[in-house]
């Protein structure tokens, strides 16, 4: 249980710093717009509760697909093809984004470095 709150944590933390990043905002608003365009879409047009709507939305942008719900019109399996199309690139990049912050929690120092290297350029970096 320790180690789940500990992910946790991490995973707030990455999120906080990615927020500081202008295209980790971007993605994260893009990726907020699509899931509330479909949403709406699918309560509207396929006739699904908001919450079911908005869970076949996550699913379908995670490409887990259970199965579970499925568009039953012509619009709803052509809005899907393009939602996906559109959807899960943004969702990998977004992830991608969210890694990184994960991964890097804080940025290399540009402090000049005692051994000679250049001034301004990050140490421990290859070259």
């Amino acid at each position: 249980m320790f180690s789940f709150i500990l992910i946790l944590v991490r995973l707030g933390g990455a999120i906080w710093r990615g927020l500081k990043d202008p295209e980790f905002r971007a993605l994260l608003t893009v990726f907020i717009v699509l899931l509330a365009v479909s949403t709406t879409f699918y309560v509207r047009n396929e006739g699904w509760r908001p919450l079911d709507a908005l869970y076949f939305s996550v699913t379908t942008l995670a490409t887990v697909g259970f199965g579970d719900f499925v568009p039953r019109t012509d619009a709803g399996k052509a809005f899907t093809i393009i939602f996906l199309l559109v959807g899960v690139g943004v969702f990998v990049a977004l992830v991608a984004r969210l890694a990184v912050a994960v991964v890097r929690p804080t940025q290399p120092s540009t402090a000049p470095a005692e051994d000679g290297a250049e001034a301004g350029r990050p140490r421990n970096q290859i070259h």
